[in-house]
């Protein structure tokens, strides 16, 4: 099996463009040394910490919807849901290596993998 460095997502509410086309689908790559380090030296992160996952994820975010390119400004407006969402897909494809997460059935406590990248048919 190869080594997986490319994940897919859908974003909960999806990133809306100026013409009012929402983009949902995208790729995230495992980010590098580089990538983690490289925002520090970014005014606005120096500025304000907390600008720092604007600037990560506008980095590892190779592709959302038709978008030619993905820069700090698409991420800025992006609703607080899929923020989150991307911060947690983030966090668990570089520290875990999978976006898949482990779940058990409320009524008969069998376990399954959930697939987060996947589509699940939401609106």
């Amino acid at each position: 099996m190869a080594f997986k460095t490319e994940f897919e997502f859908t974003l909960p509410k999806g990133y809306v463009d100026s013409d009012g086309n929402v983009h949902r689908k995208g790729v995230m790559r495992l980010a590098t040394a580089k990538d983690e380090i490289v925002p520090l030296q970014d005014y606005r992160v120096q500025n304000n910490r907390a600008y720092l996952v604007i600037i990560l994820l506008s980095r590892v975010i190779t592709k959302l919807g038709d978008l030619r390119s993905i820069n700090p400004s698409v991420i800025e407006e992006l609703f607080s849901t899929d923020l989150a969402y991307l911060q947690d897909f983030y966090r668990r494809v570089n520290e875990e290596g999978t976006s898949a997460v482990k779940v058990k059935c409320p009524a008969c406590a069998h376990g399954f993998e959930v697939d987060l990248g996947a589509d699940l048919g939401e609106s």
